[in-house]
C-alpha cells in the first residue's frame, strides 16, 4: 500500500514552557530549563538538578475529578495531546467511522513512578493498614497514557504503549506511522510522556554514574558533544504528534506541517546500558531510516541528535554519523536540544520529533548550547550556541535507549 503519512498537529510540554510556540521560541533562543530540583529535597544526592516542568497546571488540561486519579505522566500526555488535536483542527467528537480508524500510541520509559513511590512509602510506614488508592494500578502502568487519551477522544483503533527506554517516543511515532501505512488506521496520536523526577530515579541513575553532578552550575550542566560533558540531565514532559494518512488530511483541509518519510530501528545486542563501541546499532538504524525514505544520505539536511551529554553516547553517535554519511558529514549540521531541556527519557523522542517538524516549518536549526570545548572524538558541526537559518528539506531525528534499542525518524517538507 502506497499510503503516505503526514503530521497535522503537535503538542509540547517541556521544562521551558507548557505550549508549542513558547517552548520552540525559547529553544531557538538557547534558553536553559535546568535547575535545582524542587519536587523533593535533593540534599545529600550527588546530583541535585533536573529539568522540571514548571508552569503546568493539571486542572487546565484534565477534568477536575480525574486529576487525583491519574499520575503526572498521564496529565502531561493529555495536555500535549489536546494541543496537537486542536492544532490539527480535529472535531471534539469523531464520526463513528473515523473513530474506529483512529488510534493512540504514546510511549513511556518508567510510567507512574511517583504513584509507586508514594504507595510503597505508605505501606512501609503503616503496613496493611495503609490506605492504598483504588486507582493505584491504573495510575502506575505505562499504557494508561495511551488509554486515557483514547478515552478522551474516542479513539477505537490501535492502542498500545511502547516501553523502550529512551527510544520509546521515537519508536511510538515510527510505529504509529506504520499502522497508517498498512491501513490499520487513518489517524494516530503518538509520541511520548514521562514524569519520573523522584528520589528513586535520581538515586538509580546516580548509582549508574549516568547523570551530571554539576550542581553548582545547572545552566551549564547539559553540554552534549563538549569535551567537559559529565552525564545527562534527567527531565520530564511530553511531545505528541497527530499523524494522518495524507489523502485523509487533504480531504478535511488539515494543515500539513511535514511528512514522515522514514523510520529505522535496530538493536546493539551489546550491553544493557553502554552503546556498541563501534556505534554499529546507531549506524544501521539511521541507514534503515534513510533507505526507507527512499533517499540518498546527502539528502539529509539536518540531524536532531540523541546527544545526551554522556561521554560514550556523544562520541559513538558522532562515529555512526561519520560512517553513514561519509563526506556529507563534514557539511551536515547536527544539534542536541537536550542541551537546553535535558533528557526526558521515554518522552524525549516525541519531543524531538516535534522539534524536527518545527525545524522544517521555520527553516531553522536549534543550537547546541554550552558547546565550548571541542572534543577530538566529536568532530561534527554541532550548530554551536546559536540557532542557524538554512534551507532544510529533510530532517533525521535519533533516539537510542538502554537495552541497546535504537530508533531514527526522517521528516520531510510536505510534498505533492
Amino acid at each position: 500500500m502506497n499510503r503516505r503519512v503526514v503530521v497535522t498537529g503537535v503538542g509540547l510540554i517541556t521544562p521551558l514552557a507548557t505550549g508549542v510556540e513558547e517552548s520552540w521560541t525559547k529553544i531557538l533562543a538557547g534558553e536553559n530549563g535546568i535547575g535545582r530540583i524542587t519536587k523533593f529535597d535533593p540534599t545529600g544526592f550527588k546530583t541535585q538538578i533536573a529539568g522540571e516542568v514548571k508552569d503546568f497546571k493539571p486542572e487546565d488540561w484534565v477534568q477536575k475529578k480525574q486529576v487525583k486519579r491519574l499520575d503526572t505522566f498521564i496529565h502531561y500526555a493529555l495536555g500535549a495531546s489536546r494541543m496537537a488535536w486542536e492544532m490539527a483542527g480535529l472535531p471534539a467528537e469523531l464520526s463513528s467511522d473515523l473513530s474506529e480508524k483512529a488510534g493512540c500510541l504514546i510511549g513511556v520509559g518508567l510510567g507512574g513512578l511517583h504513584t509507586l513511590e508514594e504507595t510503597v512509602g505508605a505501606l512501609t510506614e503503616k503496613g496493611p493498614n495503609a490506605r492504598v488508592s483504588p486507582f493505584f494500578i491504573p495510575k502506575l502502568i505505562g499504557n494508561m497514557a495511551s488509554g486515557q487519551v483514547a478515552i478522551e477522544y474516542n479513539l477505537k483503533g490501535p492502542n498500545i504503549c511502547i516501553v523502550t527506554a529512551c527510544a520509546a517516543g521515537s519508536h511510538s511515532v515510527g510505529e504509529a506511522g506504520e499502522f497508517i501505512k498498512r491501513g490499520a488506521a487513518d489517524l494516530m496520536l503518538c509520541g511520548g510522556s514521562e514524569a519520573v523526577i523522584t528520589p528513586t530515579t535520581l538515586a538509580g541513575f546516580g548509582a549508574a554514574r549516568a547523570i551530571s553532578t554539576n550542581n553548582d552550575n545547572p545552566a551549564k550542566a547539559s553540554r552534549p558533544f563538549d569535551a567537559k560533558r559529565d552525564g545527562f540531565i534527567m527531565s520530564e514532559g511530553a511531545g505528541i504528534l497527530v499523524l494522518e494518512e495524507r489523502e485523509h488530511a487533504l480531504e478535511r483541509g488539515a494543515p500539513i506541517m511535514a511528512e514522515l518519510t522514514g523510520y529505522g530501528l535496530s538493536c546493539d545486542a551489546h550491553h544493557m546500558t553502554a552503546p556498541d563501541p563501534n556505534g554499529d546499532g546507531a549506524y544501521r538504524c539511521m541507514r534503515m531510516a534513510v533507505a526507507s525514505a527512499g533517499m540518498d544520505v546527502d539528502q539529509i539536511d539536518y540531524i536532531n541528535a540523541h546527544g545526551t551529554s554522556t561521554e560514550l553516547n556523544d562520541a559513538l553517535e558522532t562515529k555512526a554519523i561519520r560512517r553513514l554519511f561519509g563526506e556529507h558529514a563534514d557539511k551536515l549540521p547536527v544539534s542536541s536540544t537536550k542541551s537546553m531541556i535535558g533528557h526526558m527519557l521515554g518522552a524525549t523522542g516525541g519531543v524531538e520529533a516535534v522539534f524536527s517538524v518545527l525545524s522544517l516549518r521555520d527553516q531553522v536549526m536549534p543550537p547546541t548550547i554550552n558547546y565550548e570545548n571541542p572534543d577530538p572524538a566529536c568532530d561534527l558541526d554541532y550548530v554551536p550556541n546559536v540557532k542557524r537559518e538554512a534551507r532544510i528539506k529533510n530532517v533525521l531525528s535519533n533516539s537510542f535507549g538502554f537495552g541497546g534499542t535504537n530508533a531514527s525518524l526522517v521528516f520531510s517538507e510536505p510534498g505533492e
